[in-house]
C-alpha cells in the first residue's frame, strides 16, 4: 500500500512505525466497510518492533470508518500512554486494554489481534457446541479454535491470565457470550482470520435458522481440510495478495486513514 508522510503532529515515530500504524487504521476501516464494528467499542492492536512491548490501539471514541493512522495510540502492557505530546486526548478503551495486553505478553507470535462483537460472533459464541465445522470457512478452525468462558467486562487484569491460558498456542479464540478474537503474525493474516471466522459465524447462523438438519463433513474430511488451510500460514505473500485486494475497499473516501 502507498504511505503517506508522517504528518509533524507524529514527530518522534519511525517510518516502520508509521507503516504499521497506517496498516492498522486501515484494518479498522475495514472492519467498518464489513459492518463488524459495534460503534466505538471492540478493538484492534498490533505490536511494535522492538523490546519495549509497546503497541498500538485505537483512541477510544473514534468510529472505525473514520479511523486515520494518527488517531492510533501507542501504549506499554502497562497501560501507559508512550507517545510524544498531548497526552490527554489520547484514551483507551479499558477492557481492550486488558484483552490486547494478555495477548501481546504472552504471545509474540501475534503481531496483530482483533476482537469483534458482531451479531454472529456473539450467537455462536452462546451456542454450547460452539463452532460447527459446517462450512469451507469453518473448516479453516477445525480443532484450531479455543473457547473462553464469559466473566464480566474484562476490566480485571487477573483474568489475563486466564485468558491466554485458554488461547493456548491457537490464533483464534471464542470468548462465550461475548465475541470474537483472533490474531496474525501480520496484519494481513489476522484480517483473513477474522475474516474466514466471521463468514463462519454468520454461515452457521443462517443454517441453523433454516429449521432443516444440517450435514457436517466427516472428521477426517474436516481435519484435511484444516490442515489445508493451516499450511497457507507459512505463505506471507498469499495473505498479502488478499490485504491488497481488501485496500481496495477502503480507497477513495472523504479522509485517507494514512493521515
Amino acid at each position: 500500500m502507498n504511505v503517506v508522510a508522517n504528518p509533524a503532529r507524529m514527530h518522534g515515530v519511525s517510518e516502520t512505525e508509521w507503516r504499521i500504524r497506517c496498516d492498522l487504521a486501515a484494518l479498522y476501516r475495514l472492519v467498518a466497510h464489513h459492518r463488524w464494528t459495534d460503534f466505538i467499542y471492540t478493538h484492534l492492536s498490533a505490536r511494535l518492533p522492538g523490546p519495549e512491548h509497546h503497541f498500538l490501539i485505537n483512541k477510544y471514541g473514534v468510529n472505525f470508518h473514520q479511523m486515520r493512522a494518527s488517531d492510533l495510540v501507542k501504549i506499554d502492557t502497562e497501560g501507559n500512554v508512550v507517545e510524544q505530546g498531548d497526552l490527554s486526548s489520547r484514551k483507551v478503551n479499558a477492557a481492550g486494554f486488558t484483552i490486547h495486553s494478555a495477548v501481546h505478553m504472552a504471545r509474540p507470535d501475534l503481531m496483530c489481534v482483533v476482537h469483534t462483537h458482531t451479531s454472529a460472533g456473539i450467537a455462536v459464541s452462546a451456542m454450547k457446541d460452539g463452532l460447527l465445522p459446517l462450512s469451507q470457512h469453518a473448516q479453516k478452525f477445525y480443532g484450531r479454535i479455543a473457547y473462553h468462558d464469559y466473566e464480566g467486562i474484562a476490566l480485571d487484569l487477573n483474568e489475563r491470565a486466564r485468558l491466554v491460558g485458554d488461547l493456548g498456542t491457537h490464533k483464534a479464540m471464542i470468548l462465550r457470550n461475548h465475541g470474537l478474537l483472533v490474531g496474525g503474525s501480520s496484519i494481513a493474516e489476522a484480517f483473513h482470520m477474522i475474516y474466514m471466522l466471521e463468514r463462519a459465524c454468520a454461515a452457521q447462523v443462517v443454517a441453523l435458522s433454516m429449521g432443516q438438519p444440517v450435514v457436517l463433513p466427516p472428521h477426517a474430511v474436516s481435519q484435511h481440510t484444516s490442515d489445508q488451510f493451516h499450511s497457507f500460514e507459512s505463505d506471507a505473500a498469499h495473505y498479502e495478495m488478499v490485504w491488497d485486494a481488501a485496500l481496495q475497499l477502503i480507497e477513495g473516501g472523504a479522509s485517507d486513514h494514512r493521515s
